[in-house]
């Protein structure tokens, strides 16, 4: 396996665990903010977990979208040349049935298990799209509410909310994290599309970055094709969504103008809308997030890493 080729350190106290939640076959952005996330050396990655997109399965069979993330995941992480970086489990296969009910899973479980670690470093799961592993995790040991802190890459736009893909993936998931005690930072629609590329950008400085790099622009570029019709893809521009979790992580802890704090609203699981809930607990909602360090950041670490190899 290799080692990273930086000439920095990070000090031991000012790293944080990570889990990565991924629905890493769901299209083309959620590959990007996976290897971002494993190349970053202040992010001790503790486990990847496999998620669903069951609702929007695309080319897959119904029940078997969280298989089909857990290959691509699989997949990068050979790509990387850092198989066995930590453990890889998938998540469930379908929503919750209910907002009482847990939809136990391998993640559900990797979730727990490093919840309930005796560990320094402050644990944080990036939720890169469906929410369905965290709140089984939540109903199956409640305690982890404390000892952990989401960051959510989905929900509509603020005040009034609505469709949007992740949310829609699983709404009493989302309900359940919303109402429990676990600190939780979201980054919804309008603030995660803050995060755009355009292939031209990507076939310049991710393309020559060895097998990874390569992999990462053929997939975006053949993806972009696969679906010649509608509005989305938008034919020369991408939105690296899944790397806004990342960004509000390596930003500066004194930046606290890009978020607000609110009560955590309840979903409308009819139109996904938010509903007010001033019982709840308050959660971060960012407004903003830092696109040119995200991207500037990812172009240099998989040039220090892989550039030039082939």
């Amino acid at each position: 396996m290799r080692s990273w080729n930086y000439e920095f350190e990070v000090p031991d106290t000012k790293k944080i665990r990570m889990i990565v939640h991924t629905d890493c076959k769901n299209e083309a952005d959620d590959q990007f903010a996976l290897a971002h996330h494993v190349m970053t050396p202040g992010f001790l990655v503790k486990g990847i977990v496999a998620g669903h997109f069951d609702r929007v399965p695309q080319s897959y069979p119904q029940g078997e979208t969280a298989q089909a993330s857990l290959e691509e995941v699989q997949k990068l992480l050979k790509l990387m040349d850092i198989e066995g970086i930590c453990p890889v489990e998938k998540g469930a296969e379908h929503p919750l049935s209910d907002e009482d009910t847990p939809n136990p899973s391998k993640g559900a479980e990797l979730i727990i298990r490093e919840a309930m670690r005796e560990d320094p470093h402050p644990l944080y799961i990036a939720c890169q799209g469906t929410l369905t592993d965290l709140a089984a995790a939540i109903l199956m040991e409640p305690e982890i509410c404390g000892r952990m802190t989401a960051v959510w890459i989905g929900g509509g736009a603020y005040p009034n909310g609505g469709k949007e893909f992740n949310l829609y993936q699983d709404a009493a998931a989302a309900n359940v994290v919303f109402k429990s005690d676990m600190p939780l930072w979201q980054i919804p629609v309008d603030v995660y599309k803050q995060l755009g590329v355009s292939l031209a950008e990507v076939q310049r400085y991710v393309k020559p970055c060895g097998e990874i790099g390569e992999y990462l622009f053929r997939h975006m570029a053949e993806y972009n094709l696969s679906r010649p019709t509608g509005i989305w893809p938008h034919g020369e521009v991408w939105g690296l969504g899944d790397s806004a979790a990342i960004s509000v992580l390596l930003e500066e802890r004194e930046c606290t103008d890009s978020y607000d704090m609110i009560p955590a609203p309840c979903i409308n699981v009819e139109d996904l809308s938010y509903m007010t809930n001033k019982k709840n607990r308050e959660i971060r909602v960012y407004h903003q997030v830092n696109a040119r360090l995200t991207l500037q950041d990812f172009y240099a670490k998989l040039a220090i890493n892989y550039g030039g190899k082939r």
